[in-house]
């Protein structure tokens, strides 16, 4: 029981540093396959920019740009997204509509759960791919029934169920059409309301500099251009702050831990005075006295701190297999909770050990 304090707070301090270097090692493998080089440019936000647009040309022209690989214009639209023709034009369930380019998926480094991207037919016939989050709410999972929606007074067919796009997580709640189709449906011309753009690795800053100038010559204040990416870093750096906090939470464990074992090797000392009088009796000295019970203390601390090893370990790679991470228990982590842990053990037997040596023979033999 007493080793079951240094137990817990190696644990503790173990499974939090594993999973912390697990969490921050899926943000980097999202980082590594989607890219720190998407832009996304919107019309600004702040003050004086109330009514700002983007021109529906603005994609072409950022296009121009030598560093830009990709530019793909998305807009919005104002029309009803429901399950069917027979439900509550109330019932939008929070999902909309918008018309993408053809590039849209390409540029966003998106996959497709099941189904194929319709940009190959979608200008000539009505269908469109459904984002992951808006494919659950309405029911739709099978895509070989061919599942129609209702978006304003047309059918639309989805042909495509999206995975969870990270960087474009709005999207997620949408069904994306082809701009032919959306003209159809809301009868006038579209103007983009973002437009993703994906640049040379080298070229992000640059081209982030120049794109307001680019998209708006007259009024490039009235243009805001974000990188996604800098969300996942925001994120990581957020975790290290929550990673801090258990470390001390588990610091404080580790403490309550070494406190137990004082306490028990005090009392340990007090149980064994007779044991401690033979001893010295027989020849041993303050110093072999000293070490024993040392030995012990470091010994219980040693055995604490290779259960929470074990414990932590464990803790790392069961929760890190229910998210689907990459396990990552750093060997450092192990290293300085057995470190820890003996020298936890160490300062809590010390007193105790100190104690025991300065027994005197005869007062130990008698009880006293």
């Amino acid at each position: 029981m007493s080793a079951l304090g240094v137990s817990i707070g190696i644990a503790a301090l173990v499974a939090v540093l594993g999973l912390s270097e697990s969490s921050k090692a899926q943000l980097s493998d999202q980082l590594s396959l989607l890219g720190t080089n998407l832009l996304v440019v919107t019309p600004g936000s702040g003050f004086g920019t109330e009514n700002a647009t983007l021109d529906p040309v603005a994609g072409d022209r950022i296009s121009q740009i030598g560093a830009v690989q990709e530019a793909s214009a998305l807009s919005t639209l104002d029309v009803t997204l429901l399950r069917n023709q027979w439900m509550s034009t109330n019932d939008t369930r929070g999902l909309g509509v918008v018309a993408a380019d053809d590039s849209l998926l390409d540029t966003l480094s998106g996959t497709i759960d099941e189904g194929l991207w319709p940009a190959a037919t979608w200008d000539s016939a009505p269908v469109g791919a459904i984002g992951a989050e808006a494919a659950q709410r309405l029911g739709i999972t099978d895509l070989s029934v061919g599942p129609v929606v209702r978006v304003g007074n047309r059918d639309i067919t989805i042909v495509a169920i999206l995975d969870p796009l990270t960087l474009a997580s709005d999207l997620d709640r949408t069904v994306i059409v082809s701009r032919e189709m959306a003209n159809t449906l809301t009868g006038s011309d579209l103007t983009p309301t973002a437009i993703y753009v994906r640049t040379t690795e080298g070229s992000v800053d640059a081209v982030r500099g120049i794109l307001p100038a680019t998209v708006s010559p007259l009024a490039p204040e009235e243009v805001e251009v974000t990188r996604p990416s800098d969300a996942l870093s925001a994120k990581a750096s957020a975790e290290n702050t929550f990673t801090a906090l258990f470390i001390g939470l588990g610091a404080v464990a580790l403490l309550v831990g070494g406190i137990g074992i004082a306490n028990v090797m005090i009392i340990s000392v007090i149980e064994r005075r007779s044991e401690i009088g033979l001893r010295r009796a027989l020849g041993a000295r303050r110093a072999h006295i000293r070490r024993q019970f040392l030995a012990e203390s470091v010994t219980l601390g040693l055995a604490g701190g290779i259960a929470g090893v074990l414990i932590g370990g464990v803790a790392t790679v069961v929760f890190a297999k229910v998210q689907d991470w990459r396990v990552v228990i750093p060997p450092t982590a192990a290293a300085v909770g057995l470190g820890g842990a003996v020298i936890i053990g160490a300062l809590a037997g010390l007193y105790p050990a100190i104690r025991a040596a300065r027994l005197s023979p005869t007062d130990a033999l008698r009880g006293v």
